[in-house]
């Protein structure tokens, strides 16, 4: 059985009640994570739902071109296969690993069965799944409204509050793909960025230096992102 202390590393996992937490341990499954990993695809039936917990995980829109575009990222804070309990069992998007770590995931008949009980997990999911529409929706009018500067700000900010540690392994040309933008326009706009003392790039790995002249940089899709998940997904639930 996975020990609870290990399940805990994930927020959601570590928000539900003890008792739940330990009704579920006998069907989680530790796993691997690593960068790259296509967990679903789409139009694909879902078999688990994901629940990172040092792994970060994107979803993209792919169009017929092979052309995709970032529309939410999860990490420890969240899971992967909201469809499943809503209804769908399958999704238009793409889920992919973006950060290698760890993660658990569960069957997707142990995970309906626990939803359809209609306790304290079923409002635990579902305020999850409205948070996740959030950060789908911000992500949507940010690509659409703000400037690529401030994009990348967003994205780096969403992503470093998935992360246990400061640092990001990610290579410009991954970044804009996941922006649906040219890498020439990130890799300017991460130069001014690392100029101005916000991030140190190299390698591949991407390091927070001044997080709150980075915040100040963005624009209010961040927060209005942290706002919400913060909001829905307190320390302690109370249902």
């Amino acid at each position: 059985m996975v020990l609870s202390s290990e399940l805990k590393k994930n927020h959601l996992l570590a928000v539900l009640p003890e008792a739940d937490l330990q009704r579920w341990a006998p069907d989680m499954e530790a796993v691997d994570m690593p960068l790259g990993q296509v967990l679903y695809e789409s139009g694909t039936q879902q078999r688990y739902v994901y629940f990172p917990t040092t792994s970060i995980v994107s979803l993209l829109y792919v169009m017929e071109d092979g052309a995709s575009a970032e529309i939410a990222v999860v990490g420890f804070e969240g899971m992967l296969g909201v469809s499943l309990f809503m209804g769908g069992n399958s999704t238009p998007s793409r889920a992919v690993v973006q950060s290698a770590g760890k993660g658990f995931r569960l069957g997707a008949h142990a995970m309906k069965a626990e939803f359809n009980l209609s306790g304290p997990a079923m409002h635990l999911l579902l305020r999850y799944t409205q948070a996740l529409i959030t950060q789908m929706s911000q992500t949507a009018v940010c690509n659409r409204h703000h400037s690529l500067d401030q994009q990348l700000c967003r994205w780096l900010l969403l992503s470093m509050d998935r992360l246990s540690g400061n640092e990001l392994l990610m290579t410009q040309e991954l970044i804009a793909n996941m922006l649906g933008v040219r890498r020439e326009g990130v890799t300017e706009a991460a130069l001014k960025l690392q100029r101005a003392g916000l991030i140190q790039y190299a390698r591949g790995r991407i390091s927070i230096l001044n997080r709150p002249a980075l915040e100040n940089r963005t624009c209010e899709c961040y927060a209005v992102v942290k706002k919400e998940y913060d909001r829905l997904l307190p320390d302690k639930l109370a249902i």
